[in-house]
């Protein structure tokens, strides 16, 4: 019986970790990177403290990303004003006008980087899978990794929290 219960849990736990759930042991800071913007500026990891931001891994091609920018916007767009940023950096095999395209034609009210090298997405920790959301505090530590697409109202009440701290 305890070994059912034991196999039980592994596999509760190996499901949970294919699914892309990440508690976080401890905040650990975001990783330093370089992000080149659509408009050919450049914003750096520094860039994002002082704010809650969303970091999220997409690409135009990936059909969960773009079912999902819908919520990321309205996400964007309800605490925007409360020092919530979004940052949604494009992969590397995404082709540039694919995304400036997608970005005009849904009007994406965030920044928005586009990952040629791959550097950015090699340094948050070598992101393959897209989607993959990023939650940094204020602080710039990463406090939450979703990997699929986030549950939204567990997220806003993260957001939420996050916002609520000096």
């Amino acid at each position: 019986m305890n070994k059912l219960y034991t196999l039980a849990a592994a596999a509760v736990l190996l499901t949970a970790g294919a699914l892309g759930y990440r508690a976080m042991a401890a905040p650990t800071p975001a990783p330093e990177a370089q992000y080149v913007l659509l408009d050919g500026s450049k914003i750096d990891t520094q860039a994002l403290k002082g704010r809650v931001t969303l970091v999220n891994f997409w690409a135009t091609s990936c059909v969960t990303c773009v079912a999902e920018m819908p919520r990321i916007v309205e996400t964007h767009d309800k605490y925007r004003g409360r020092g919530y940023e979004t940052l949604a950096v494009a992969m590397q095999y995404d082709p540039p006008s694919y995304v400036v395209n997608f970005v005009e034609t849904r009007k994406l009210p965030f920044r928005v980087a586009i990952d040629n090298t791959g550097a950015v997405a090699r340094a948050w920790g070598d992101i393959q899978l897209t989607p993959t959301t990023f939650v940094v505090n204020k602080r710039g530590e990463i406090v939450k990794r979703y990997v699929g697409e986030p549950d939204f109202a567990e997220l806003h009440r993260l957001i939420e929290k996050l916002l609520a701290e000096a």
